[in-house]
């Protein structure tokens, strides 16, 4: 039976392939010409791997590390039959874990006695840089036309989250759920996709950003997007800034010029119906307004960018703006680079899955595939949603309470640039992020009411639950289960609640899962990846230290491009790299004039604050370029 492709033209195969969006699944880039290949890097990443131009790439597909697991074998999530049985055992709502097992007393949370709140707003920029999942772009389902927002109903592509009888805060019964809306599936996978004559593909989800760590959410990773950030009305190689406030002198992020407001959240908040509204900062990744926490990182490598391209300007000055843009851009990303490998993840994965996995650079390996994981996105690097603290600490010159602009409920710093705008800038939130301890992960208090209970209070017509929404996106995504990733990861397949209760060193906890899932089988990974304990001086358990570290190996040795391959840049210049640090970030770009040497850790003994012109600074003189006589 002829396929309906070989009734068309290659001209029409290749209009169609470019109306749909998915020209990117089926054409090759030439990388012969693209500028600076061996220099640069594309927004998107193509051509970082030049053998395989999409490798990595922006817009492309989640990678695989096992099959997805889909209700239908094919597209349909797990649970989106209620009364479907797996291992013998209906699942259970994700609401109903999410209330057993998450719940918490935000004024009993335990705080972390070596790492700071940094460590995770760090945690959450640094998966802004790898991870975005697109949803579906429709808000209606297909069969029917039903409001994803209004009805309770699955039909793809809503897949609302069911609220359990005697829910503590959601009203119970057919019509009450919370909205949730699948993940736009790749062209060319999934029963219902469009998709070239196969149809038995796995549905499959598109990762909007690149693999690499090279600040894409500073800098955009998508060619217009990028364009659009910089500030071409010069030759400074310059990113934009806000023309109507700043930050006591300094720069704050540009404004979107995006029809609509959600963060139009002054009024609501404050109850006064006369405060001035400001719009959404716009960065590189669109969750920049998410918390102000975040906002604040954003707005600090902003800085950093300007004030690198106006140091090379003066080192240099016969650069053009567009060599001024990329060399900062290649040096930033090579900080992040440096901070993530030497200064973030031994505190996540610990010291024995670093040597293991991640110790000394091995080298670029053309033939590893960096593309992030659908697991790795989904799940393992979803675990500092347990590590946030219930309020966002806003410090004075004094590292005290400040009393003008006192500390923030989290629930109420979600899309509100108009608190940086308004109430003292980025500065008290950076000393709360360095001066005040994480939230510690426990097995009895894991998800503040932020987060479960609040989340997105401001701006949505219910709050979200977090949680909930974690273990629906993996079913969604067709995740395998929490034992299936074990057994990938070399370790035991607990098989009931003894076995069960060893892994977790908890047998109360272990009995509490199996009441609900009825055995480790159907244990949804992000869930029992949370409820795992500590790796040695890590902040999550044996599976997810397995996961993301293997994810970061695959990222580091899959990057032609990485700062410490020979040719990208000169020894001098790496050596130079080696001694930058997030401290004099903070020191270079805020009204700060003290910080701890390492802003990941407490702040006491060795590491009390010392002001900032003790602070060793990156010593450019390794980028100034000597021209011929």
């Amino acid at each position: 039976i002829p396929c309906f492709s070989d009734l068309l033209t290659p001209q029409e195969l290749d209009t169609i392939a470019r109306v749909t969006g998915c020209a990117a699944r089926v054409s090759k880039p030439s990388c012969r010409t693209t500028p600076n290949v061996n220099k640069y890097r594309t927004a998107t990443s193509v051509c970082n791997n030049l053998k395989s131009p999409r490798l990595g790439a922006s817009n492309t597909p989640f990678t695989r590390w096992l099959p997805a697991q889909y209700d239908d074998g094919v597209s349909r999530p797990k649970s989106w039959d209620p009364n479907r049985s797996f291992n013998n055992f209906v699942l259970p709502l994700v609401r109903e874990v999410s209330n057993r097992i998450l719940a918490t007393n935000d004024a009993s949370v335990e705080s972390d006695r070596e790492f700071t709140h940094m460590v995770t707003i760090f945690g959450q920029w640094n998966d802004h840089d790898l991870t975005f999942t697109p949803s579906s772009p429709s808000i209606r389902a297909f069969s029917n036309g039903l409001d994803c927002d209004e009805s309770c109903e699955r039909s793809e592509p809503c897949f609302p989250i069911q609220i359990p009888l005697n829910d503590p805060r959601l009203p119970t019964g057919p019509d009450s759920c919370i909205p949730v809306f699948r993940s736009a599936p790749v062209c060319g996978t999934g029963k219902s996709a469009f998709n070239f004559g196969d149809m038995a593909n796995r549905r499959e989800q598109i990762n909007a950003l690149n693999a690499f760590l090279d600040l894409g959410q500073v800098y955009g990773s998508e060619e217009g997007l990028a364009r659009d950030l910089r500030d071409l009305t010069n030759d400074g190689g310059l990113l934009r800034i806000n023309k109507e406030f700043t930050d006591n002198g300094r720069e704050f992020l540009p404004f979107t010029d995006v029809k609509g407001n959600m963060c139009a959240t002054r009024r609501r908040i404050t109850n006064d119906t006369n405060a001035k509204e400001v719009p959404c900062f716009v960065a590189g990744d669109v969750r920049v307004d998410e918390n102000i926490a975040l906002t604040s990182i954003h707005t600090m490598f902003l800085r950093e960018h300007n004030r690198l391209a106006g140091a090379l300007l003066r080192l240099n000055p016969h650069w053009d703006g567009e060599t001024l843009y990329q060399e900062a851009r290649k040096i930033m990303g090579a900080y992040t680079q440096v901070f993530v490998f030497r200064d973030y993840l031994p505190h996540i994965v610990g010291p024995d899955t670093m040597a293991r996995q991640l110790g000394r650079y091995p080298g670029y390996n053309e033939t590893i595939d960096p593309s992030i994981a659908n697991v790795f996105a989904t799940a393992a690097y979803r675990f500092a949603h347990l590590a946030i603290q219930p309020t966002l600490s806003r410090l004075d010159i004094n590292n005290k309470e400040n009393p003008m602009f006192p500390s923030v409920p989290l629930f109420k710093a979600f899309f509100t640039p108009w608190r940086l705008v308004f109430e003292g800038g980025i500065d008290p939130l950076i000393r709360g992020l360095v001066g005040h301890p994480a939230k510690l992960n426990t097995q009895n208090h894991m998800m503040v009411d932020a987060l479960r209970e609040k989340l997105f209070q401001f701006i949505n017509h219910l709050a979200l639950d977090l949680g909930s929404l974690n273990m629906q996106r993996g079913r969604d995504h067709g995740l395998p289960d929490y034992n299936a990733w074990r057994k990938f990861c070399g370790l035991s397949t607990p098989s009931n609640l003894g076995e069960l209760a060893v892994v977790l060193n908890n047998t109360d906890l272990a009995f509490r899962l199996l009441q609900l899932y009825g055995t480790p089988d159907n244990i949804d990974v992000w869930m029992g990846g949370v409820a795992e304990p500590f790796v040695h001086k890590g902040r999550v358990g044996p599976l997810f230290a397995c996961l993301i570290a293997t994810q970061f190996q695959k990222i580091r040795q899959g990057d032609r491009l990485w700062y410490e391959n020979p040719g990208v840049f000169t020894s001098a210049q790496r050596k130079a790299l080696k001694n930058v640090s997030l401290a004099q970030i903070i020191c270079d770009n805020t009204g700060i004039t003290a910080v701890s040497r390492d802003p990941f850790l407490i702040p006491e003994g060795g590491n009390t604050p010392i002001k900032c012109n003790n602070i060793q600074q990156l010593n450019l003189s390794a980028w100034k370029e000597n021209l011929p006589l």
